[in-house]
Order: C-alpha cells, then sequence, then structure tokens
C-alpha cells in the first residue's frame, strides 16, 4: 500500500527528496513520488492529492524551494498530515523556502523540517512516525532504527578512542 506521497515542485528537486524515499524504504513503508507545481500546474496538484486520498495515501511530504508553496496548497487541499521539506535554491541557502513552508495560517498546518537532505529524512521518519501511531509493527522498526542509531555513535566514539581520540 502507498502510505506516503511525495510531492516536488520540480524534477530538479529530486535530488535532495530521494533521502525521503530511501528513508521510507528503509523503514518498509510504500510511497510514491510525483512533480506537481503549486504555480505552474495547480489543477494537476488538486487532482493528484484528491486521486491520493482516494486510494489511501495517509500523509504527503512536500519539497519546495524558493517561494515554496507546494505544501501550503496540498494542506488546503486536503485534512490529511502535510509535511513541508524547504529546499534551497532562493535567498539564503532556502532562508526563503523555509519561512514560505513554515508561515500558514492559523487552521491550515504544515509541519516544516529543516531545508534540504537531513529535513528530507526527516520528513519521511515524522511521516513514519505519524503511521506508526496506528500500526504497531511500524513503531518497532522505528525502535530498532533509533537503536541502531545509538549504536552507531558509540561504535564511532569507540573508534575514535581507539585512534587516539585523546591525548
Amino acid at each position: 500500500m502507498t502510505a506516503v506521497m511525495i510531492l516536488i515542485g520540480s524534477k530538479n528537486d529530486w535530488d535532495v527528496m530521494r533521502e525521503a524515499g530511501a528513508e521510507l524504504d528503509s523503514l518498509g513503508i510504500g510511497w510514491q513520488a510525483h512533480v506537481a507545481s503549486a504555480h505552474r500546474s495547480l489543477p494537476r496538484t488538486l487532482e493528484l492529492v484528491r486521486e491520493a486520498e482516494a486510494k489511501g495515501v495517509r500523509v504527503f511530504v512536500c519539497g519546495a524551494g524558493m517561494a515554496a508553496h507546494l505544501a501550503g496548497v496540498v494542506a488546503a487541499a486536503t485534512v490529511r498530515p502535510v509535511i513541508g521539506v524547504p529546499l534551497a535554491g532562493g535567498v539564503a541557502g532556502g532562508l526563503d523556502a523555509l519561512l514560505s513552508t513554515v508561515e500558514m495560517p492559523g487552521g491550515v498546518p504544515v509541519a516544516t523540517v529543516a531545508v534540504g537532505k537531513a529535513g528530507a529524512r526527516n520528513a519521511a521518519v515524522l511521516a513514519a512516525e505519524i503511521l506508526a501511531l496506528s500500526d504497531p509493527e511500524l513503531e518497532a522498526r522505528l525502535r530498532q532504527a533509533r537503536a541502531d542509531q545509538a549504536a552507531a555513535v558509540a561504535a564511532a566514539d569507540a573508534e575514535l578512542a581507539a585512534g587516539g581520540g585523546e591525548r
């Protein structure tokens, strides 16, 4: 089942947003991605949202830069969770996109994560956490992923200590 739809404002955004797909893959979550511009293809964007809802998509992840209205447009068209990933490409390394994504009017929320690849990964993890509220097996996979991260930090620390990380 496709639980998450990733929407990007242009095909160039896929270089960053593929991180979300990879993270969803690692957690065993079905997803699909589409290019859908809030400005250049509004009717198509709204149709993608309607079709996704009908097919059971439960969370939308939207990556866009510059004016970054994609997540807000999607949020206006659905009551399902929308996570916005601001992308660099405009002013100050993505500051314009961050502000466009986070500054939504009351009643039309967009959860907003970091700019760029870290944001794309975090958007996927946040989508997984939302889905895990009703999926104990997914919750267990998320807990294991966190444990694996902690183990990787401990291993890196041990490697540093063994390689002369102290004088």
